[in-house]
Order: C-alpha cells, then structure tokens, then sequence
C-alpha cells in the first residue's frame, strides 16, 4: 500500500491483536494497517494489577500517553529505574533501554497510546528474561 499521496484512516473496529509483551493492542497505525514506513502507533488496555512483560525494543525509540490510570515504568539495566506517569504525562522510551510497564490499581485499567519508530510493530519486540523489581511485581 503507498500512501505517499494520502491520508488513511485505521478505524476502530480495525480490531485487536496479543502483543509479545503480554497484552492486548487495539490495531492502529502500522506497515500493515497503513502502509506506515517509519512508525507505528497504537492504543494499550493494561489491567489492574498486572504488568506487562519485561521488553526491549531494539533500533527503535517509543513514545507512550497515559490516557487514563496510572503506570508504573521499570527501566534500565535490570529495571534499576522506576518512574509513575498517570493521566496526561508522556514517556519517552530510548531504542533498546529495557522497560517494563505495570498497573498496581486493583481496579482501575490503564489506557495508554503507544508509538514507536517500527512500523512491522511487533518486530522489533525482544522479551527479557528480568524479574520485575520490588514493590510492583504483581
């Protein structure tokens, strides 16, 4: 698809997909959807309680808008790092640093837009075998 002449619209009802890190992705903007060549975004339901699962993505940069809920985001070598985002706060996420995002309300979900610099999407997602530090695993 070229889309060098055009706009597209992705709609809602485009539907979902299960991502490598563990949840569900509503489809958006991507190579696939789009015919995107240089990003892709999309839209997270993270659960309460739950985190995603630990992740890098490599050769490419994300960006993330906490919509509703708070998160909190484990990053860095061994997830050393945490930071809280919660409605309107933006994440910038550098290609390859490791992250992880993790819902602790016990009942409230977390809406978040994520883009990336990828747009296969779930290309250049590599899961990492790092337990989540203390407090948030969930």
């Amino acid at each position: 698809m070229t889309t060098s002449d055009r706009c597209v619209i992705v709609a809602s009802s485009a539907g979902s997909y299960e991502g490598k890190q563990g949840h569900t992705f509503l489809a958006g903007i991507s190579r696939t959807t789009a015919g995107s060549t240089q990003l892709c975004l999309h839209v997270m339901e993270l659960p309460p309680a739950t985190a995603a699962k630990p992740h890098l993505h490599a050769g490419h940069e994300s960006a993330a808008f906490i919509v509703s809920g708070e998160v909190d985001v484990h990053h860095g070598p061994g997830l050393i790092h945490l930071d809280r985002a919660g409605p309107g706060d933006f994440v910038f996420i550098p290609a390859g640093v490791p992250h992880v995002p993790v819902n602790r309300s016990p009942d409230t979900p977390a809406i978040i837009v994520l883009a990336r610099t990828d747009p296969n999407e779930q290309e250049s997602v590599e899961l990492l075998d790092i337990e989540i530090p203390e407090p948030a695993r969930i």
